[in-house]
């Protein structure tokens, strides 16, 4: 067991500080979760900080860039839910950068806030309608 089949493929967006990583190994592409990145995403980010290196936001086998993906979908999805139905939608529990990045595409709408609920892993967006002066 191990890599020795491996073809492992590394792109560095220097302006963005992002690292992607593909690994061509079915063991890897199986088995990329939301905490199996963040695990990763922080032992990558450790050893950076030893050498004195910036920290890299880290990308396995494209599984953040789909997943950001999805989550602005969503986002974009539960606010024409808020817009028409003029009622609160609440998305399911996200990590921080996750909830981060819904917070950012909502503040481009003119007519619509966002709020962080709950606690720990049960911490979500909610996403409302704006009232000015309330």
């Amino acid at each position: 067991m191990g890599f020795d089949s491996a073809c492992i493929t590394v792109h560095v967006d220097e302006e963005y500080r992002k690292i992607s990583l593909v690994i061509d190994d079915d063991i890897v592409r199986g088995n990329i979760t939301p905490s199996v990145l963040a695990a990763f995403n922080h032992l990558f980010n450790q050893v950076l900080k030893k050498e004195g290196k910036p920290y890299y936001i880290v990308d396995l086998n494209y599984y953040r860039k789909e997943r950001e993906r999805l989550i602005i979908e969503l986002t974009r999805a539960a606010a024409r839910k808020a817009v028409i139905t003029k009622q609160e939608v609440e998305l399911p529990p996200m990590n921080a950068y996750e909830r981060r990045l819904i917070h950012t595409e909502i503040a481009t709408h003119p007519e619509l806030i966002t709020q962080s609920t709950g606690e720990g892993k049960d911490r979500r967006v909610v996403i409302k309608r704006f009232i000015e002066g309330g």
